[in-house]
């Protein structure tokens, strides 16, 4: 066994060798690779080029990856960038419509120097077949707010009557609401009341639609599409000149026996936040003329009545 692996060795020991002479005759004759080199690297070629393209194959992933993850790295700073933009611009919007409010606010004041207001929050509604109305966050612990007292907004806009009074919330029923009801002159407040009155109330019907009714209308009330519906103030429950809403549509009764008109709110209401509870008011000059509210257009809900 050790005389054939001598053999074997020697074998392969002088193969080798011969080998390596041949290269290197190869390479000082021809001044190149040789034969043998040039048969390997004929050989090898496809290996080569296979290899290369896989290695380049591999540079363009890598170098896609990084790519990638240098825009998935600049997206999350531009995200970042626009969500403070964006915070920005809100708290922009946001101080520009306190301001707003706080300016018509002041201006309701001017207008209506007898007004003692409560400033509130609306942080709940509640509606079904037949209430319609909100939670706000005054109470008799925390405010002179009362039962049966008005609320509105800074525009002088009614929009509702306190029905019930808790120790630090109270219920606010709004003018949709099917026990509503209020004294109003149809085109503006006059003491008077040359145009004749009417009541505005809530209606089970068109509360779901977002409007109330006007009946009980005087004989000689001139009333047309289009004109505006605000308090008389007559009972004493709430102040003259707060606006209710206008007139959408003018039919007469099934009975055949008077007229009604469908009124729209100036306001939607469930869009508000911020109202104001009137605690009390008095009106010292009985001939004066309450001028009706400027309300921003884009604040008068889009809602058309029913057939």
């Amino acid at each position: 066994m050790k005389v054939l692996l001598s053999k074997r060795s020697i074998i392969i020991a002088s193969v080798a060798v011969l080998i390596a002479l041949v290269t290197i005759i190869s390479v000082n004759a021809f001044n190149s690779a040789g034969p043998v080199t040039g048969v390997a690297n004929v050989v090898t070629r496809p290996i080569r080029g296979l290899a290369t393209g896989v290695a380049r194959t591999f540079g363009d992933i890598f170098a896609a990856i990084y790519r990638y993850q240098e825009l998935e790295r600049r997206n999350d700073e531009l995200s970042s960038e626009i969500a403070r933009l964006q915070l920005a611009a809100a708290d922009a919007i946001a101080l520009a419509e306190e301001n707003d409010r706080f300016r018509a606010l002041l201006d309701f004041r001017e207008r209506h120097p007898g007004y003692a207001h409560e400033p509130a929050i609306i942080t709940g509604w509640s509606s079904d077949n037949f209430t319609h109305s909100f939670t706000i966050n005054r109470g008799y612990m925390n405010s002179d707010v009362r039962r049966d007292m008005g609320v509105a907004t800074e525009y002088g806009v009614l929009i509702g009557q306190v029905s019930y009074v808790g120790a630090t919330t109270s219920v606010v029923r709004t003018v949709l609401d099917t026990t509503f009801a209020a004294a109003v002159v149809v085109g503006g407040y006059t003491a008077d009341d040359s145009d004749g009155t009417a009541t505005a109330r809530g209606d089970f019907a068109q509360m779901r639609n977002g409007l109330l009714v006007l009946d009980h209308m005087d004989d000689d009330l001139t009333i047309i599409t289009g004109s505006n519906v605000v308090t008389s103030g007559h009972g004493g429950v709430f102040p003259p000149g707060l606006t209710i809403g206008t007139v959408v549509s003018i039919s007469p009764h099934a009975s055949g026996i008077g007229r009604f008109a469908i009124v729209r709110p100036v306001r939607d209401i469930e869009a508000i936040l911020n109202v104001f509870v009137i605690i009390d008011f008095a009106v010292d000059d009985p001939t004066v003329e309450f001028p009706m509210a400027e309300i921003p257009e884009a604040e008068i809900p889009e809602v058309e009545p029913d057939d």
